[in-house]
């Protein structure tokens, strides 16, 4: 039994907080009509006194309440699927059957109080009526627009109550069944209608912000497309035209090919230097630039993000790997964590090693402990002598991703080859990692990307 709950704890942990509450929403609407039952019928059965056949009909009166109950269940799960869209066809069968209870259950009361065999000076046998009453509403509600529910509710007990003045009930009893039975049909068509339409809002928003990040996505290509068009388109057109004048030259026995093919050669050159540059300027990772996207980008995503730095004197070497350390920390904060605090610490000690924390709050349990961001980012660490460690908080549900470079990491080593460095086609390779808006919204880039952690 242990077990067992330990490992529903587990599952219901790795879920993501939509999938949380919808869950404990559906949960919350399907027990709504045992609620409402076992508040009603107890009350009417204290109301309930006489022969041998009254007691037979007070308890059909109970059975009755019972399959209206289950019926009210199955309709409301349905009529909320039809709702959020998931189910294409409304229940109608379900509806119908619960209304048929729902006028049995009425007749059999209104007997009882013309008999005699249940009182018929207060609201108590109206409460049988309130038992299954918000079931029946609910799943009408879901189904219909609410006025037109609210309106054929508000009929329906003027029906009751009338049929209850017919049946000898006293004005105070009438008053307060016509009160009882108004306020379980509003209840039941209003509140799983408001959980449905809070449900679709949330799954709006989570859409919507899906979309803004393959948007930004799809917008830091389109610049990068075009600050590639604007340095390389000119020099490969004169590169084209020079090169078709050389070949014309040449046919012609001309001198001057050669000189016209060693422009070209210098265009080239030129070119290529261009888009290196363009490359560098597109991936450099600047430490003080990232912690400042980092606390916009994860505030404007609603965690609360703190910086606590100690302005360490830092070589760009060592700046730039623990860029990269806040670009992955803050990508997967936002992609695979629930977080609602990140604090990122960096700090420096007495033998002028600096160390950098990021810790949030969002940790999932049974997530993939490992994964290709983590390789990447201690790759580049390396490069600096530096180290990376993750920890892993299961009771307090924290993640702490710790970076450390020693004082001397920024002479020691040279980083990893950057564009300048690589050949034009590893240059053109690297021009696809997107800056931190973009691994910040989900893209995630080159080595640091895919890291599935809290």
């Amino acid at each position: 039994m242990i077990h067992w709950g330990r490992e529903k704890r587990r599952k219901w942990q790795r879920r993501s907080k939509l999938q949380q509450v919808e869950v404990s929403t559906y949960w919350l609407l399907l027990l709504s009509p045992w609620i409402f039952y076992v508040s009603g019928m107890p009350q009417f059965g204290v109301q309930v006194a006489g022969p041998q056949p009254a007691a037979v009909l007070e308890g059909a009166v109970v059975v009755l309440g019972f399959l209206q109950c289950l019926l009210g269940v199955r309709g409301l799960r349905r009529g909320l699927d039809t709702y959020l869209g998931t189910e294409q066809e409304p229940p109608r069968r379900l509806p119908a059957a619960g209304l048929v209870t729902f006028l049995l259950t009425t007749a059999l009361v209104t007997f009882l109080i013309a008999r005699g065999w249940a009182a018929n000076d207060n609201p108590g046998p109206a409460m049988a009526l309130f038992a299954g009453l918000p079931s029946l509403t609910g799943v009408y509600g879901l189904t219909v627009p609410p006025r037109r529910s609210a309106a054929l509710t508000a009929g329906g007990c003027v029906l009751i109550t009338a049929a209850f003045a017919a049946a000898g009930a006293t004005w105070p009893a009438l008053l307060g069944t016509l009160f009882v039975l108004a306020i379980g049909g509003l209840v039941g068509i209003f509140s799983p209608r408001c959980s449905a339409w809070y449900l679709a809002v949330m799954r709006e928003l989570d859409e919507a912000r899906e979309a803004q990040s393959r948007l930004a996505v799809a917008e830091e290509r389109l610049r990068f497309s075009r600050d590639l068009h604007d340095v390389m388109g000119r020099d490969l057109s004169v590169i084209a035209l020079k090169s078709e004048l050389a070949t014309q030259l040449a046919r012609r026995g001309a001198a001057s090919a050669a000189e016209q093919m060693r422009e070209v050669q210098e265009l080239a050159r030129k070119s290529q230097t261009e888009v290196r540059a363009v490359v560098r300027g597109y991936r450099e990772t600047g430490l003080e630039t990232e912690l400042a996207g980092a606390r916009a980008v994860l505030r404007a995503a609603g965690v609360d993000c703190r910086i606590e730095s100690a302005q360490p004197g830092l070589g760009l070497d060592a700046q730039a790997a623990l860029g990269w350390v806040v670009r992955e920390g803050a990508t997967n904060v936002l992609r695979h964590a629930e977080a609602s605090c990140c604090v990122i610490r960096l700090t420096r000690d007495a033998a002028d090693a600096t160390a950098l924390v990021m810790e949030n709050d969002g940790l999932r349990s049974g997530q993939d402990r490992g994964g290709s961001g983590l390789t990447g980012l201690r790759e580049r660490l390396a490069a600096v002598d530096g180290t990376l460690t993750a920890e892993r908080d299961e009771t307090a549900r924290l993640f702490r991703l710790r970076a450390e470079v020693p004082a001397s990491g920024s002479r020691s080593r040279r980083p990893p080859p950057g564009p300048e460095e690589a050949g034009p086609e590893e240059a053109g390779a690297g021009a696809g990692a997107p800056g931190l808006a973009d691994a910040a919204v989900g893209e995630g880039t080159g080595s640091a990307r895919g890291e599935n952690h809290g």
